[in-house]
């Protein structure tokens, strides 16, 4: 008897509580299992284990193909080797990663291809047996490696990793369930990000729209005439730790997760003497990207002096969010210093923006107001199906990983080990 889900093309939503779904699951595995037995074997007993070589000397590396190299080559990790003119197995398969950091990583391949640097491919040795229920069993235990300096495994380990073999009818039903999930969650990515796509460029439209003007509409003044430019007191190596009490933003964490702290007493003190920035001013990266910009938030941080600045700005006459806007699409005149390039403070101060109405500066303000509502609602839309995305995504996993073991847990009544 096939299981009742309440599904759409956006997933799969559970209407019953904890309990309710305990229930669920034990009537519906009784009736899944109802009168058949489930044989535990070794992957040995019941797959011809194959290990990868060295790739094939007629091969391409890359991810197109063409008329002559057309049957892909896999190695350890995730990502397609190449092709080549021949192939190794011609059968739907499980890969199973078996050196490196990727070693226990499960995959399932089409019929077709190459497998290469020791890459485990298990092939069942009966038809009643899918591999595809063996991937995505496997999927759902942990695959341990050997200790070592190079995480490894060998033929005989996957020998040894023991798997529950229920009728082929049952394992169709799991497959064509567990299936289900995964197409529903790759669907559900492709429409988000076409939406992502889609309303960035219609945001990125529209920023450059509204910050564009004719001859006239606006003055063009210098970032030096807004603000000066202001960094915070330079930080020794040997002040930071990996934790602490304060972030300390280097340009390599800017925007992202810190790694290093400095303490709270000297935090209070580098606050109190030297220049740090108020809430709302625009932080930029003075290195690596150039103007990459943060709104600061006001939450106790700290940032590496010359690489993270701030134009100390007069909201009176310029919005902060504005210039954040205009950061977006500014064109900064950086200087190349080795290959990394740099903005200096002299090139920032120099930098022109566009002021409307320079002569009505209540007029100007409402004017940077009325652009800065727009781009908002833009970004923020932009933003949540950005955050959204991945939230979707965790979600689908975690709804396939829910019913992947509920279907592959077997009871202990009717089971042979």
């Amino acid at each position: 008897m096939k299981p009742q889900m309440n599904a759409d093309k956006h997933g799969l939503k559970k209407k019953a509580s904890r309990e309710d779904a305990k229930t669920q699951r034990v009537d519906f595995m009784e009736r899944l299992l109802e009168g058949v037995t489930v044989q535990w074997k070794t992957l040995g007993e019941v797959c011809v284990i194959y290990t990868g070589g060295e790739a094939p000397a007629n091969s391409i590396k890359g991810l197109i193909p063409n008329d002559i190299y057309k049957y892909p080559i896999y190695a350890n990790g995730s990502e397609l080797y190449g092709y080549t003119d021949s192939y190794k197995i011609s059968k739907d398969a499980v890969t199973i990663s078996s050196i490196g950091a990727n070693t226990g990583t499960i995959y399932f391949r089409e019929a077709f291809f190459t497998p290469i640097i020791r890459l485990k491919v298990l092939l069942p040795k009966y038809d009643d047996l899918l591999s595809k229920y063996i991937y995505h069993y496997l999927s759902s235990i942990t695959i341990s490696s050997k200790k070592s300096s190079v995480p490894n495994m060998n033929a005989d380990d996957v020998k040894k990793i023991i798997i529950p073999i229920p009728p082929l009818p049952v394992q169709t039903e799991i497959v064509r369930i567990l299936d289900t999930f995964t197409e529903l969650t790759a669907e559900l990515t492709a429409e988000l990000t076409a939406e992502l796509t889609a309303r960035k460029k219609q945001y990125t439209y529209y920023r450059d729209q509204l910050l564009t003007f004719e001859e006239g509409q606006v003055e063009w003044k210098p970032l030096g005439e807004v603000g000066d430019v202001r960094m915070c007191k330079r930080i020794l190596k040997e002040q930071t730790t990996e934790i602490g009490d304060i972030p300390f933003y280097k340009i390599g964490t800017f925007g992202k997760e810190p790694n290093a702290y400095i303490s709270q007493e000297l935090f209070d003190e580098y606050r109190s003497k030297y220049s740090y920035p108020k809430v709302g001013e625009v932080l930029i990266s003075a290195s690596g990207t150039i103007g990459r910009a943060v709104i600061f938030n006001g939450k106790d941080a700290y940032f590496q002096d010359s690489n993270i600045v701030w134009i100390e700005n007069d909201e009176s006459k310029v919005l902060n969010k504005y210039l954040f806007y205009f950061y977006q699409i500014a064109n900064w005149n950086v200087a190349e210093g080795g290959t990394i390039q740099r903005l200096y403070n002299d090139n920032l101060m120099k930098m022109k923006i566009p002021i409307p109405y320079p002569d009505d500066p209540e007029k100007s303000l409402a004017e940077q107001a009325r652009i800065v509502a727009i781009l908002d609602k833009f970004d923020a839309l932009t933003s949540s199906i950005t955050e959204g995305l991945p939230r979707e995504i965790e979600l689908r996993q975690k709804q396939y990983e829910y019913y992947r073991n509920m279907l592959l847990t077997f009871p202990n009544a009717g089971v042979n080990a």
